[in-house]
């Protein structure tokens, strides 16, 4: 989803520049017009990885080809990474000409693809009318939420209210969860995957019933009919490229898997201390996240589990060598982790927390016996 920095150029020159026609939210498309739904492939940048989603409005006669984006942000925004944590960062949809637009994703090599909607003259003039209505008003305004409100949902709403109805639904893989449709598009992007991964919380654990990426939205709108007829044509390819899955010699599984045996070799008391140190703190990162953000997705987190913030009561008890009650912090997070272990077994991102829960439970172990009363020996 692709993600712009407002220009000071105001919305309604913006506008008037991509259309070269006088300031009118009335204009009348012609025949020849045509509107088409882009969806734009992925890229290896973190706004890019899910792609992009917007509408298209080209009508020759008068002299029209501009692209409407919902998927804009201003980076100069007061406070901009505490909005964006928090979840009220307000995004807002914007037009600029097609010319422009396809010239970025050349540039980005990054595939794009049309749909155009097959709908009569009336609707057309209707949903090109709803689109200014939004773009010249407050409206223009949204706040963000990852599956709820996005480029990709926002284009479903504007065009089912065109059509008056839920026309556009989502069609296949309802009967996943929205962390199993997710977790393949971090491919090639290890940490990213795994950082997703335990942040996100219950809901993305719901099953994925709703249109929130831009291909979902694509292949659904491949199979939407609207009046008994197909509601878009053939899918038309723009510009096709191959996405290219970085190389890194840090970003992979094999750095994280190194870094993990490296912590269960050393067999060393502070380096043992220092790994659910980093834990306890990302365990306290996601209660505060979990209360501070409005973004639902990191809410409920059970990956808490694994990185709970009750390691730093261990580590401060083991600090203070209160070896009784050391032993049983390690034995009650032990339990945690068994606990975790079962709940994520049918969990897409089992795999990749699973050499976490297997260095925890050792190094918890080291710490059990390290501080369990010896047993008397009677003779």
């Amino acid at each position: 989803m692709k993600k712009v920095i407002l220009q000071k150029t105001l919305f309604s020159f913006l506008l008037l520049l991509s259309f070269n026609i006088g300031f009118s939210q009335n204009l009348t498309l012609s025949k020849d017009s045509k509107i088409s739904v882009i969806t734009c492939g992925l890229g290896n940048e973190s706004y890019s990885f899910f792609g992009h989603t917007a509408i298209r409005v080209s009508d020759s006669i008068n002299n029209i080809d501009v692209v409407y984006n919902y998927g804009n942000f201003d980076f100069r925004t007061p406070n901009f990474v505490a909005k964006f944590a928090k979840g009220d960062l307000q995004y807002f949809v914007s037009a600029r000409a097609f010319s422009d637009f396809i010239e970025d994703y050349k540039y980005e090599k990054r595939s794009v693809f049309e749909q155009e909607l097959l709908i009569s003259q009336d609707l057309k003039q209707k949903l090109f009318d709803n689109l200014n209505a939004t773009l010249f008003s407050e409206d223009r305004f949204y706040t963000y939420k990852f599956i709820d409100k996005n480029c990709t949902s926002m284009v479903v709403d504007v065009i089912n209210k065109t059509l008056n109805g839920n026309v556009i639904v989502k069609k296949g893989d309802t009967d996943i969860t929205y962390r199993s449709i997710l977790f393949p598009y971090f491919d090639g992007h290890f940490y990213e995957k795994l950082g997703t991964s335990i942040i996100f919380g219950t809901k993305v654990d719901q099953l994925g019933t709703k249109i929130f990426l831009p291909f979902e939205l694509k292949n659904s709108l491949e199979k939407t009919t609207f009046q008994k007829q197909p509601l878009v044509g053939k899918t038309k390819t723009y510009i096709s490229f191959e996405k290219e899955n970085p190389s890194s010699w840090w970003n992979n599984i094999y750095s994280y898997i190194a870094l993990l045996v490296f912590i269960l070799l050393m067999k060393n008391r502070a380096v043992d201390k220092i790994y659910l140190l980093i834990l306890s703190l990302i365990g306290i990162f996601f209660i505060v996240m979990g209360f501070y953000s409005l973004h639902h997705e990191l809410a409920m987190n059970y990956n808490m589990l694994l990185f709970s913030p009750l390691l730093l009561v261990l580590i401060v008890l083991s600090i203070l060598k209160n070896k009784k009650w050391t032993y049983r912090f390690a034995v009650l997070h032990l339990l945690f982790l068994v606990v975790y272990f079962l709940f994520m077994i049918n969990k897409a991102h089992f795999f990749i927390v699973l050499p976490l829960i297997i260095t925890s439970g050792i190094v918890l172990l080291r710490v059990a016996l390290r501080n369990k009363k010896p047993i008397p020996i009677i003779i």
